[in-house]
């Protein structure tokens, strides 16, 4: 009887210190979320080489260079869902920023958000020739709460499922949240500078984006 006791106590307890380690995992990842799966990439800002191939090959990540790929997902601005969804290729002719994140009201994501806000006037010129998407696999709503608490001022869009996050190879199965990685996309829908993973606590990030935005605009 004893030994059935210990055989039962025994797996019970090694399933609550897996369970406590997957948390302890992910509680560390929504802190400073790098893509999974792949060795964290640098950011780039190279050009493409001659002749590349418009598109990203099949079982790859876009990077620079490449077409960024097109997608429509449900929108958010600051307190409300928008009635029509957003397309990326509709911002044809501007330069867009996707900025792909784990999680709403998470701490590292707050604070990436937070930073773009501040920031907002001078990095994305307030939104007037730099159209800043913030991309999670939260639905609509959460976003929009989040948005008006924070007061946000840039849109978000719903990627529930990471069917968007899977093209642009940075949503997690295991964990059913996109990691944090950026994307800059040129007029012209090429994509010319990812950061991946995005250092949401690290001050060289934004210049580094504030730069790439520059060049890319002046392109």
């Amino acid at each position: 009887m004893q030994a059935r006791r210990h055989d039962t106590v025994g797996p019970s307890l090694g399933g609550l210190a897996r369970t406590a380690s997957q948390t302890l995992a992910l509680g560390a990842l929504l802190i400073a979320a790098p893509t999974l799966g792949a060795q964290a990439t640098p950011a780039t800002t190279a050009a493409p080489a001659a002749g590349a191939a418009a598109g990203a090959p099949a079982g790859r990540a876009p990077d620079v260079g490449d077409m960024a790929p097109d997608f429509t997902l449900p929108a958010a601005s600051a307190g409300q869902v928008l009635a029509k969804p957003l397309k990326l290729s509709d911002y044809r002719g501007k330069t867009v920023v996707l900025a792909f994140f784990p999680k709403a009201r998470t701490s590292g994501c707050t604070h990436q958000m937070e930073a773009y806000r501040d920031r907002y006037a001078t990095l994305f010129h307030g939104g007037k020739d730099v159209t800043l998407i913030a991309i999670s696999a939260d639905d609509a709503a959460t976003q929009a709460s989040w948005a008006a608490d924070e007061k946000f001022p840039f849109v978000f869009a719903s990627d529930a499922g990471g069917a968007v996050g899977t093209k642009y190879g940075t949503y997690s199965g295991e964990y059913k949240m996109d990691m944090r990685t950026l994307y800059i996309v040129g007029a012209d829908g090429k994509i010319t500078y990812v950061a991946r993973p995005f250092k949401e606590m690290v001050e060289t990030a934004y210049t580094d984006l504030g730069a790439a935005l520059d060049k890319t605009k002046g392109q």
